[in-house]
């Protein structure tokens, strides 16, 4: 019996007959047995910078971006321990500002606020959800080089002291997520995360799951929180079970390639061939819709070499109860992959006429179906599933069923992958 995350709980299943199972997990890493001393002790020693409380002045205006509800990450007790620090320094409540980077996603709930934060923290402080569409509440950086437009939040920009939390990861386009990219994205202005998220840059050699140098995505990432003056960073590195297994604090750059470095040792698995089918698990909160959860498929799909072979399945468990999802993006992307007649005519018209922030997850769902099935188990919105051109199954028992049609076989070579958003199988061939 193999079991993967499903919400909030697990989904057992077997391999139908003829069928052959492979594991891919990440190294196993022990977890911070003290979280709150290791945050403490990041913070007393950070990389590249003194401590927080050693060059914070009273009189700095504080802006502090944290990661939305969509990242299960530990922002509760980063973002208590700066502000300790900063308490430390001198700096009155009323000069410190918490902006939750939602990028293009819904604004984050009341409720929401306080399981990210704390309730002490929700009462105590000023909480702002960013909004990329905006334009009064946001700041024009120019452009790059290669003319990506530069936009951020301006609580963020006006700081006199900005920092950001964050969880590094693999990330499809930044390579691994994280550092810059809470500020840089989260509160970004439409206009840049259309760009950065649009054909030019997906459709870019470079941009590609693990990969940092050469990635136009992540150098654009970098050259917004450069210029919107991101000055420190508190990040983790999470296990399987959300349980952080390294936490470092200090100077964007240096931090977040030191904190990279310990996530390729531990989400990196190699893996000797290419499988007919993976079956991706998500778990909560990222299946709680579909734009989330698909990115499972698109993980697998697009790591250094495809998980898959062409014309394989990639099945999705996730009960998806948000249906496509509810912000901006996340409508957009329901909106292309529902009028799509076929993949390759989708991939022609967002090619040749661009797309708005969110519909980029069309763009990438639609290189991947174009090659490979997509599966969605247990979803309590498979007509919304059959709407974006992907298949639901009432459980792995049709969903098995369903992957032996589509390839004409029994005989299948499955790759199951608990946590896709936290593993990179890496194809060697020939080893």
């Amino acid at each position: 019996m193999y079991t993967i995350p499903f919400g909030k709980d697990h989904l057992c299943f077997g391999l139908p007959p003829g069928m052959t199972g492979t594991v891919a997990v990440s190294r196993r890493t022990e977890p911070i047995k003290d979280l709150k001393g290791a945050i403490t002790q990041a913070l007393a020693g950070p990389i590249n910078s003194p401590p927080l409380s050693g060059f914070a002045k009273p009189r700095d205006r504080v802006c502090i971006v944290f990661t939305d509800i969509t990242r299960a990450g530990a922002d509760h007790l980063l973002v208590s321990a700066m502000l300790k620090e900063l308490e430390n320094a001198g700096i009155p409540d009323k000069q410190i500002t918490l902006l939750c980077g939602v990028g293009l996603h819904r604004p984050s709930t009341h409720k929401e606020k306080e399981i990210k934060l704390g309730e002490e923290v929700v009462d105590r402080y000023r909480i702002v959800d960013h909004n990329a569409q905006d334009s009064s509440a946001l700041i024009d950086l120019g452009e790059t080089e290669n003319g990506i437009p530069l936009t951020v939040n301006r609580l963020a920009y006006e700081a006199d002291l900005l920092i950001s939390t964050g969880i590094v990861e693999p990330h499809q386009f930044a390579g691994y997520s994280g550092g810059r990219k809470t500020v840089a994205i989260g509160a970004a202005g439409e206009a840049m995360i259309a760009y950065t998220h649009g054909p030019k840059i997906m459709d870019h050699p470079g941009t590609r799951l693990g990969k940092i140098e050469g990635n136009p995505f992540h150098e654009g990432v970098s050259e917004a929180a450069r210029r919107a003056g991101l000055k420190f960073i508190l990040n983790v590195v999470q296990d399987e079970q959300k349980r952080p297994v390294a936490v470092l604090a200090g100077e964007p750059d240096a931090t977040f390639r030191k904190l990279v470095g310990e996530a390729r040792r531990f989400y990196e698995v190699p893996i000797y061939r290419q499988y007919d089918m993976a079956v991706a698990g998500v778990g909560y909160p990222k299946d709680v819709n579909i734009y989330q959860a698909c990115r499972a498929a698109s993980y697998l799909f697009f790591a250094p070499v495809s998980v898959v072979k062409e014309g394989g399945v990639i099945i999705v468990p996730a009960p998806t109860p948000e249906g496509a999802g509810e912000g901006v993006g996340e409508q957009r992307f329901f909106e292309k992959m529902r009028d799509a007649i076929t993949m390759p005519s989708l991939l022609k018209e967002l090619r040749e006429s661009g797309y708005p922030p969110g519909a980029q997850r069309a763009f990438i769902m639609a290189r991947v179906l174009e090659k490979a099935d997509v599966i969605i188990v247990g979803s309590k919105t498979p007509d919304i599933v059959r709407q974006v051109h992907m298949i639901p199954a009432a459980d792995m028992e049709q969903a098995f069923h369903i992957a032996a049609q589509k390839t004409g076989r029994q005989d299948l070579d499955v790759l199951i992958v608990p946590h896709a958003l936290l593993t990179l199988p890496s194809v060697e061939f020939g080893v």
